[in-house]
Parts: C-alpha cells; sequence; structure tokens
C-alpha cells in the first residue's frame, strides 16, 4: 500500500468524549441556516412557495431585531405564530454571573443544554467593541501554557450556542436596533473572535453556521473582515475555512522549533510547523484575506530570545502577517512565568525591523480571569497544582 493509499485518520476529536445527542424537545430556531429554517418549516407543514418568505420574515426579527418572542413577530398570522410557538423555542445560553473589569472588559459565565457553562469575554476599545466566543465546553489540545487546556472536552458547541454567545452580549450592551429599524446607530459589538473556549477547527460545521449567521446582511450584519478564526493549526481544516467562511485567521503559534512548539502546542506532533506553514501560505489568497496573524505568547526563558525572533521571521518569510505578542497571562498552577518588558520589546523589535508588524497585546481583563488564555469555566474546573502541570508538560525543574 503506498503512503497515499494510506487510510487518513480522523481531524476529530476523541467522540467517546462528545454526547450522542442534545437533549430532545422543540428545535431551536436560533442557529439553524437559512435552508435549515426553511426545511423546518416546511416539515411543520408551511408550503415551499411560502416558506421562503417566512424565514426572510423570522430572520429578521431573530437576528436584526433580537426578538425571542414568537407572538412579537407581528407581521406573521396569530396562526402561524401560535404553530411556530409550538414547534420551536428561541433559546440562547442564559447568563449564569457578568464580571466587569477595571478596564471596562465584560466576562459571562453562561449555562448551555446539559448544564454545562463557557465563558464569553467582551473587550472594549476606542470607537469598535470585540467579543471573544467560546466553541467548544472545554478543550481537547491541552497547550500547556493555557489555562482553558487544562479543562477536558465535554462537547462541541451546537451553532444556536456560538451565535448566541453574540445574541447575550448584545442583549447586555443594549444594542439590538428598534424593531423596524433596517441600520444601527452604534457599534458596540464590532468585532468577533474565536479565541475563547475549545479549538473551532475540531467543530468546523458549527462554527462555520453561526458565522454565517453573524454575516448574513439582513441580521447582525459584520463583515467577514471583522471576524477572525484562531486555530493551532488543524491543518486539513485552513483551506476549507478559507473557502466556506472567508473570514480572518489567525494561528496560535508560539514555537520557532518543532521541539518547544511539541510542548507548547501538542497538535504540532500531528501537523509541524513545516505543514502549517505550507496551508497557510495560500490561505490569504483563497479567502482574500490580507495578512494571516500568528499569535506568540511570551514566556520566559522558553520562546523569547533573539534566536527565535530571527528564526520566526525566516519560517514566515513569502506569508503576508502581523505578530501578535501576548504576554503571557498567569493563572494559578502555571508552570511559566511572563517574559520581561525588555525581553518582550527586543523580540518585538527584531521582527519590526524585518518588516512584520509586531504589536504587543495589552493585557485585558486580568482582574477576572478574562485575559487570554485565562478561561476556564467553574464548573469544569479540575484543579492541578504547579507542580502536576509542570510534570506533565515535561517542564519540571526548569
Amino acid at each position: 500500500m503506498t503512503p497515499s493509499e494510506q487510510p487518513k485518520a480522523p481531524i476529530t476529536q476523541d467522540v467517546h468524549t462528545m454526547p450522542r445527542k442534545l437533549p430532545e424537545g422543540p428545535a431551536n430556531l436560533i442557529g439553524m441556516t437559512r435552508d435549515g429554517m426553511r426545511e423546518a418549516l416546511i416539515a411543520m407543514g408551511t408550503t415551499e412557495k411560502q416558506a421562503k418568505m417566512r424565514v426572510g420574515q423570522i430572520w429578521q426579527w431573530i437576528y436584526q431585531w433580537g426578538v425571542r418572542d414568537f407572538e412579537a413577530m407581528t407581521n406573521l398570522s396569530k396562526a402561524f405564530r401560535a404553530e411556530l410557538a409550538e414547534h420551536f423555542v428561541l433559546e440562547v445560553p442564559h447568563v449564569v454571573t457578568k464580571q466587569v473589569s477595571t478596564d471596562g472588559t465584560r466576562k459571562y459565565l453562561v449555562r448551555i443544554a446539559g448544564g454545562h457553562e463557557v465563558e464569553i469575554v467582551y473587550i472594549p476599545e476606542e470607537g469598535r467593541g470585540t467579543l471573544c466566543v467560546s466553541s467548544q465546553v472545554g478543550c481537547t489540545l491541552t497547550c500547556s501554557f493555557c489555562h482553558t487546556g487544562t479543562q477536558k472536552l465535554v462537547r462541541n458547541l451546537t451553532a444556536g450556542e456560538i451565535i448566541g454567545q453574540v445574541m447575550v452580549a448584545r442583549d447586555d450592551l443594549g444594542e439590538w436596533p428598534e424593531t423596524g429599524a433596517r441600520t444601527y446607530e452604534a457599534r458596540l459589538l464590532s468585532n468577533i473572535v474565536l479565541m475563547g473556549m475549545g479549538e473551532p477547527l475540531y467543530n468546523f460545521e458549527n462554527v462555520r453556521d453561526a458565522m454565517k449567521i453573524a454575516m448574513d446582511p439582513e441580521g447582525i450584519q459584520i463583515s467577514r473582515r471583522r471576524i477572525t478564526l484562531s486555530t493551532s493549526g488543524v491543518v486539513p481544516e485552513i483551506a476549507r475555512t478559507a473557502q466556506e467562511i472567508g473570514c480572518l485567521l489567525a494561528v496560535s503559534f508560539h514555537a520557532t522549533t518543532d521541539e518547544v512548539r511539541d510542548t507548547l502546542v501538542p497538535i504540532n506532533k500531528r501537523w509541524n510547523i513545516e505543514a502549517l506553514l505550507d496551508a497557510l501560505r495560500t490561505y490569504p489568497k483563497v479567502s482574500n484575506s490580507e495578512r494571516i496573524t500568528f499569535e506568540y505568547v511570551m514566556l520566559h526563558g522558553v520562546n523569547d530570545s533573539d534566536e527565535d525572533a530571527h528564526r520566526l521571521v525566516k519560517l514566515i518569510e513569502g506569508i503576508p502577517a502581523k505578530i501578535n505578542l501576548i504576554p503571557f497571562n498567569e493563572w494559578p498552577g502555571a508552570p511559566y512565568t511572563r517574559s520581561s518588558n525588555n525581553r518582550i520589546r527586543a523580540f518585538s523589535e527584531i521582527i519590526y525591523k524585518a518588516g512584520y508588524p509586531s504589536p504587543v497585546r495589552k493585557p485585558r481583563g486580568e482582574d477576572i480571569m478574562a485575559a487570554c488564555g485565562q478561561l476556564k469555566s467553574a464548573t469544569e474546573r479540575g484543579r492541578k497544582s504547579r507542580k502536576q502541570i509542570a510534570a506533565e508538560t515535561g517542564l519540571a525543574g526548569e
């Protein structure tokens, strides 16, 4: 058998960690694609001719005006509204707690089907606001510097649970336009980053469907250039992301040698740096994105040397890129410490002189554990000591 004939390993995570199905009951219209909603209405008894029109009407109520009550959909007949209420629900994740940082960052702990909880973070900035969305309960990647990665994967989020996070944040921000309005006076939530809990490309279909809803011109209307999907390097799904979503791409890179990246980002053992970079070289062209963002967490004595900076520049040669340098956000039991400000500046300077933007990300929401790599829902929080985690990552004694 030739190598090309060898059976390919599946790219999804261990299915034994995933429930076979969500609780049964009326179907949730939130998260359905337009085609899916049309088929659901036809199955309810709506004619094919009427279904297309009804989808457009319902879609606007849900995603343009944020309505969650069928009775409020006044351009639908009373009988049809009653039928909708009998067959469907309009449910978004339930907010359990909201914390507000001294810098204005908001962190929401929300509950989804099955009683599981995930976290969402809203980061206000001048003239814009970014929502960091989760795609899984927990994470399967076990990146050793990431607090979320110490929480075992429970399940993928549905498309409704993903777009529902956006809707929950807009509820809290009071950003839905008045019923009947077609334009937004303000854009408090202008950007989405799929950088919360989980690996988005291990939940591709649900992430794609949710982002298509977010981008729909008759709904929430967030441009694909204002949506960034962050992956740790699920190589086979990168081209598919360019073709089927077309959003901006960020990569959790974090190391310049396979030896170090194997420890920091264990998925590297499956798709190494060379394979990842090969996939990234074609992404901007296929998706019409301007450049790839390389996320690089700065870890003292691990990946922050001048040699690392020079290697990084050499590795990404030929890829339109921006390098986001992320001061490590420490969490209880973390086996690493943050690089010094002087070391981060020196690293950044080398990259900048090579012609790449190299902004240093300002940590946001650290006081409420809302910064990058700190998300971990309270109900799933398996506490480990610093010594345990260090032993697991092979860094004991360093």
